[in-house]
């Protein structure tokens, strides 16, 4: 009784993520009623706020899932490659296309900054993404493939020029065109 009780606990916070997530995406964090979240899957307001406390925690559950996925995707684009150049390659241009999903763009770049705050934005991506890019560079720089150097501010500089590129593939730009302009700016970041 009780394993059902649980599972059934846990069907419903995944219930409740998946709409949240879907209207998130869909409508934006500000025109989203977590009542109604909660009577699209067939549960009480109260229901919801057991599971959540509140709009703001179901919102940053979905951004966390999302930044999960993410890095998730980003790491196994990287995985594919067993030359860490190409993973750096591969990993960034994954980050590009899976960022300028519409979906993405809305929760992770337009209303999770302003909606969670800056650092506590920028600590999910740290835990979920930036970790990767930092990793890579640091492997890169122990090969001799680009030169020694402190990492942390040229993965800063890496991660903030990808957030605008997805921002603005997102707005309808062209990512043939963001890929090989990203191609020329990694390749300034090489040893000679």
């Amino acid at each position: 009784m009780a394993v059902n009780r649980a599972q059934q606990r846990e069907a419903t916070r995944r219930a409740l993520l998946a709409e949240g997530r879907r209207r998130f995406a869909d409508d934006g964090y500000h025109h989203v009623v977590l009542a109604e979240v909660a009577q699209a899957v067939g549960v009480t307001k109260g229901a919801a706020y057991h599971h959540f406390d509140s709009k703001a925690g179901l919102f940053r559950a979905v951004v966390a899932e999302v930044q999960r996925e993410l890095g998730e995707r980003v790491a196994a684009a990287a995985d594919e490659h067993a030359d860490p150049w190409e993973q750096l390659r591969a990993g960034c241009r994954a980050f590009l296309a899976a960022g300028s999903n519409p979906s993405v763009r809305q929760i992770l770049l337009v209303d999770a900054p302003a909606v969670l705050g800056w650092d506590e934005w920028r600590a999910l991506d740290e835990e979920h993404s930036a970790r990767h890019l930092a990793e890579a560079l640091t492997a890169l720089a122990a090969a001799g493939v680009i030169p020694a150097q402190p990492v942390e501010p040229l993965a800063r500089l890496l991660s903030g020029a990808m957030n605008e590129a997805v921002l603005w593939l997102a707005r309808g730009g062209d990512l043939p065109a963001t890929e090989r302009a990203l191609d020329r700016l990694l390749s300034g970041l090489r040893a000679p």
